[in-house]
């Protein structure tokens, strides 16, 4: 898995660049010529008044796959009303999803180190790993990132805040066998966390770590056992619970209505 950790672009000391304007949800708007988004994104929607910015090779149906999906993250039980908090501190910060058709594209394009923007919390996406037709619709870790950084972790920063001190972080030095600021030469035996990427910090760490156990607990990581072992052992909903305890708990807490259903892009409110 690449690192999580939001991307550090658009915070060059200059004048801040305001995301588009929040319209109908779902409905498909263009990037304004006269804004510096249009460098780098033709389309772009939003979901509750969080942008979705594409660029020209992201086909529609991958657009709106991921605003599905934020959609249900972010409105779990789709009654049309979502965490309003939840939103509301997305918003504020300028939570946005970026996506490009290939990370070869995004890298190409120069946004990285762009000194032309600021100011805005930026998750990446790309439309090869979005719902592909064989494979791990790669939306689920992505838009979780940008869910869990910039609106769950701020509204309850004590519990699921990726620093040191939150109980998100407690259950994961219990999970890593250790608190360990930067990736350990290796980890304990005992440990059933053991993320080696040495380009992750501290709260990329942790954020992954959450990602990793709510889709084990929803379900996502059941047919991937194997392959993801090297990162993560508890793959599902049972062995989270038996193996890390205190994940468990403090994500199945109903206090923090986090998703009890996994995300498959085709969000519906009910009339």
């Amino acid at each position: 898995m690449r690192p999580t950790a939001l991307l550090p672009i658009l915070l060059a000391a200059c004048t801040p660049v305001e995301l588009p304007p929040a319209g109908e949800d779902f409905a498909i708007e263009t990037v304004s010529d006269d804004t510096a988004w249009s460098r780098w994104f033709e389309r772009y929607t939003s979901v509750f008044g969080v942008i979705i910015l594409a660029s020209d090779t992201v086909p529609d149906d991958k657009l709106m796959h991921a605003a599905h999906v934020m959609a249900q993250y972010l409105d779990n039980d789709e009654d049309g009303s979502p965490d309003t908090a939840v939103v509301d501190a997305m918003v504020a910060q300028s939570a946005a999803l970026i996506m490009f058709g290939t990370p070869g594209e995004a890298t190409g394009s120069g946004i990285y180190v762009s000194r032309a923007i600021r100011g805005v919390a930026a998750q990446d996406l790309y439309a090869e790993e979005t719902a592909p037709p064989d494979g791990f619709d790669a939306s689920l870790e992505e838009v979780l990132h940008l869910v869990s950084d910039k609106g769950w972790a701020e509204v309850w920063p004590d519990r699921l805040a990726p620093e040191d001190g939150s109980e998100l972080c407690e259950a994961m030095a219990l999970a890593r066998g250790g608190h360990f600021e930067r990736v350990p030469g290796d980890y304990p035996d005992e440990a059933w966390y053991h993320y080696d990427d040495r380009t992750c910090d501290y709260p990329c760490m942790a954020t992954e770590y959450l990602y990793w156990a709510l889709t084990s607990m929803l379900g996502a990581q059941a047919d991937r056992c194997d392959d993801i072992a090297n990162e993560w052992e508890p793959c599902t909903s049972t062995l989270v619970e038996d193996m890390d305890p205190a994940v468990y708990a403090l994500l199945a807490d109903p206090a923090l209505g986090l998703p009890t259903m996994l995300p498959d892009g085709s969000y519906g409110p009910a009339e």
